[in-house]
């Protein structure tokens, strides 16, 4: 039976419409839905760099944030918008200022260090890619510390100020400090299980709190080491690797040879030893490994003791664990779940057990015995 014209013409246009709302559907699930104006969201963007203003208060702190004028009596704030972030476009390379790479350097701060300031000012790093973030401790030398911070901030973040890092963020930590703060009191061996797990907690929440979606690059450094190269982040970031860490010198006055000289400081960057992991063997659950102290040989080969003076500053080593003093990590690798752990980890804790956990994760460390940076002596 033949098929009369007006059917025919029906089956045409459901055939076109069917057409359509399938072209509508593929662009709708794979197109730019910026540019469908009814969407109550901003559009996405490629990639966030740390220069442009957060729109809310709720947006990542790695992004500056300008506070809105104050809410009228009845008035609703309006909701937070929902941003697309594309992390496969968030690169970190050899050329991190080329490719207009976001740092985030993160430091626990107990006590303020006026060369530390004027050293982390210096930096060449483009100071617009640049985030800072610190953690704080309770008690009198925290309240000290964060105030002489602020009166830094105030000059460095003012608007005349076109050199001034794209955003800060000051956390306040509830508790005070679990040990006393003299050099000899932190570094004493009895002291040390619990002071690092202090400081893993500090380093943990300052990162969940401040990391955001556009940070490349995380650069951990104390607050007492007051004398860096000042394109430090360029240097470590070259290198393309997902952990690194420069060697930790003191500069001190050498009686012996009455002259200014250098020694070691940092013992944490070091090359595990069979005799380390059989004391770890015959260790309790609880029990922690620490470097650095001769009631507990470990024998492992230190990084503070492989620079060649004047050598090869570009010289890699492979390290199974790390400190924490001046610290670049790739931000994927926090983001793939390499934390501080504030328990023992292998029997390690802190910086090392950060190693020790990243390298699970399947990611390396690295280190660099002839390239120098320096700490405060007391």
């Amino acid at each position: 039976m033949a098929v009369s014209r007006s059917l025919r013409r029906n089956h045409l246009i459901t055939y076109l419409l069917a057409g359509t709302l399938c072209l509508f559907f593929l662009y709708f699930f794979l197109g730019d839905t910026s540019r469908i104006p009814s969407l109550p969201y901003t559009a996405p963007r490629q990639l966030l760099k740390s220069k442009d203003a957060a729109s809310n208060e709720l947006s990542p702190a790695s992004l500056p944030f300008k506070k809105s004028k104050q809410l009228q009596e009845g008035e609703v704030a309006a909701p937070p918008p929902v941003v697309h972030y594309l992390m496969n476009n968030v690169t970190t390379t050899s050329d991190p200022i080329g490719n207009r790479e976001s740092v985030l350097i993160l430091t626990p701060l107990a006590r303020f260090y006026e060369e530390w300031w004027t050293n982390l000012c210096a930096m060449t790093y483009p100071h617009e890619l640049i985030s800072l973030g610190f953690i704080i401790p309770k008690g009198k030398e925290g309240n000290l510390a964060t105030q002489q911070l602020q009166e830094k901030i105030q000059k460095t973040q003012a608007p005349t100020n076109k050199n001034r890092f794209a955003s800060i963020t000051i956390l306040r930590q509830d508790s005070e400090p679990p040990v006393a703060q003299t050099e000899p009191e932190r570094h004493a061996l009895a002291a040390q299980k619990e002071r690092r797990a202090a400081m893993s907690r500090a380093r943990n929440s300052l990162l969940f709190t401040t990391i955001g979606p556009t940070t490349s690059w995380v650069l951990w450094l104390d607050s007492d080491i007051i004398e860096t190269p000042p394109t430090l982040i360029q240097d470590l970031a070259s290198h393309d690797k997902a952990i690194i860490v420069p060697n930790c010198f003191q500069r001190y006055y050498n009686k012996d040879k009455l002259a200014m000289d250098v020694r070691p400081y940092d013992f944490n960057s070091w090359q595990d030893s069979p005799t380390a992991k059989g004391l770890g063997e015959k260790m309790g659950p609880d029990e922690i490994l620490l470097e650095g102290y001769a009631e507990m040989a470990t024998y492992r080969s230190l990084m503070a003791y492989m620079g060649d003076g004047n050598g090869d500053a570009r010289r890699e080593i492979d390290l199974d664990g790390v400190g924490g003093t001046a610290l670049l990590v790739k931000a994927e690798v926090h983001r793939d779940g390499a934390m501080f752990p504030p328990f023992p980890f292998y029997h390690l804790i802190e910086t090392e057990g950060f190693a020790k956990m990243a390298g699970r994760l399947g990611w390396r460390a690295t280190g660099l015995p002839n390239y120098y940076v320096y700490h405060y002596n007391e």
